[in-house]
């Protein structure tokens, strides 16, 4: 299949429809606003739903009852929408119902800025909402990745009855890449008997709740959940590991950022300074594997962000005293620059022992 070239937040909507999503509900906040005007103009045309709703709080409440009746639903908003989604998030989550979360991520704290950041990084993985619960989330580097990711979420949705974030910054929804729309292979799914689809006289009806007002019931519900988050622990996670070999710094960076770390690595090439990179596509489950086998040569890990430093929490936890680890980052809509990053390198070099 040819490519086409896309902004990424269209390309957003038609992997989405692709996937087989006809069930939209979102409000209008920059800068994902063209995902929701994709969809309200081309899910029509497959039969689909489109709804601008009153509030965020609303379309994520309308997202749990399409859920509720086993359609491909989504939602996409930006960092102050998403924290307004909050509350809905935990209710899925509890209530055991796949549904997709796009994030374009803008500056904050509060309203902050319309420019790209990584400032949910936080938000996504501890979860805004009350209680025991984890999303899948993705954090795709391209606006390709983001067409591929956005499609298996949608299957992950299914496979383990649970939210599926895709998180990328206002970057990423502004650029235009070429794209391809693979076919994707068919991958076996259980059968959504628990939905609200009515009896037909068959069965007894299906209850869609997360309230449990007995404590034995809810700890059991818990428990339940925590196994299922476990495995995705287990299977999911996903990661890139670049120029690895003989690297003395190892920066870890997700996203365009990691793109951006990219071609600073290949500069500091040029200077006989051998950098790595791993890049976390999962930012839940953090890909802790890909720090298993460290190079003998590593003197310390970087953390790079577009954000005051949150990503630099789990680098820390996995490397477990191994190295030390720094941090560079921008923020408020600030992107960081190869020559940043580069500087910074020198720095740590300079001070390694």
């Amino acid at each position: 299949m040819a490519k086409v070239l896309m902004k990424g937040n269209e390309a957003i909507g038609a992997a989405a429809i692709k996937a087989g999503c006809k069930h939209f509900f979102g409000y209008p906040i920059t800068p994902q606003n063209e995902v929701p005007e994709y969809m309200s103009k081309e899910l029509p045309k497959v039969g689909g739903v489109f709804v601008q709703a009153e509030s965020e709080v609303a379309a994520i409440n309308m997202v749990y009852g399409a859920a509720g009746s086993g359609v491909r639903v989504m939602t996409s908003s930006s960092s102050p929408g998403i924290a307004l989604k909050q509350e809905g998030i935990s209710y899925i989550a509890g209530a055991e119902l796949p549904a997709v979360i796009v994030n374009i991520v803008r500056g904050g704290p509060g309203l902050g800025s319309i420019q790209p950041a990584q400032s949910d990084y936080n938000q996504s993985t501890r979860g805004g909402g009350d209680g025991d619960y984890k999303l899948l989330v993705y954090a795709p580097a391209n606006v390709q990745e983001m067409v591929d990711l956005l499609q298996e979420a949608f299957d992950k949705a299914d496979y383990y009855r649970n939210p599926v974030m895709v998180v990328g910054d206002g970057m990423i929804g502004q650029m235009m890449e070429p794209v391809e729309f693979k076919e994707r292979p068919h991958v076996d799914l259980p059968a959504k008997d628990w939905a609200a689809v009515g009896t037909k006289g068959l069965r007894k009806p299906n209850v869609i709740n997360s309230l449990f007002l007995q404590p034995e019931d809810l700890e059991e519900h818990n428990i339940r959940l925590t196994a299922k988050y476990q495995k995705m622990k287990d299977n999911e996670q996903r990661y890139e590991a670049y120029n690895m070999e003989n690297a003395e710094i190892i920066c870890v960076a997700y996203g365009t950022t990691a793109r951006i770390v990219k071609n600073a690595i290949e500069t500091l090439k040029e200077e006989g300074i051998n950098v790595g990179l791993i890049r976390p596509i999962t930012l839940w489950p953090f890909p802790e594997k890909a720090f298993e086998v460290l190079p003998e040569t590593a003197k310390a890990f970087i953390s790079v962000e577009m954000s005051m430093g949150q990503m630099i929490d789990d680098v820390k936890i996995v490397s477990n005293g191994r190295l030390p680890v720094d941090f560079y980052g921008r923020s408020g809509g600030m992107i960081p620059t190869p020559e940043g990053i580069i500087g910074k390198i020198r720095e740590m070099i300079g001070g390694a022992k």
